[in-house]
């Protein structure tokens, strides 16, 4: 079992930043790939950015290239999403989740889910 928590949501301007941490518990940290999904008002669960056990790959979504970045710490059992130039269409639920599968933009590959931190960006 592996517990995430997320943190740092909030209400923001637009071309403000944010960033979002994640904070893991319970089987080894490393043993997995994370990645952080969204879900907007009336909108299906997206792929936002993943991150390989070691760090060294990230992937991320169209939407989200060149704005966000994805990191982790290994060493304090952490992974983060700094969110840069937000605009009012990235408003959502903002969910943290880990997978046994390096670089996976799938739902379905996710065992484990945070509850999510709310991001709203105002026009």
């Amino acid at each position: 079992q592996v517990q995430l928590v997320e943190s740092g949501g909030g209400l923001v301007q637009a071309g403000s930043s944010l960033r979002l941490s994640c904070a893991a518990s319970g089987r080894a940290f490393t043993s997995y790939a994370m990645g952080w999904f969204r879900q907007g008002p009336g909108k299906e669960r997206e792929f936002v950015a993943a991150i390989s056990w070691s760090g060294s790959s990230t992937y991320s979504s169209d939407s989200v290239k060149g704005r966000f970045t994805i990191s982790r710490d290994n060493a304090k059992n952490t992974v983060s999403l700094q969110m840069n130039s937000l605009k009012p269409e990235d408003t959502a639920v903002y969910y943290c989740a880990a997978t046994p599968i390096r670089g996976s933009s799938l739902i379905n590959d996710y065992d484990y889910w945070g509850q999510g931190t709310q991001v709203t960006v105002s026009s």
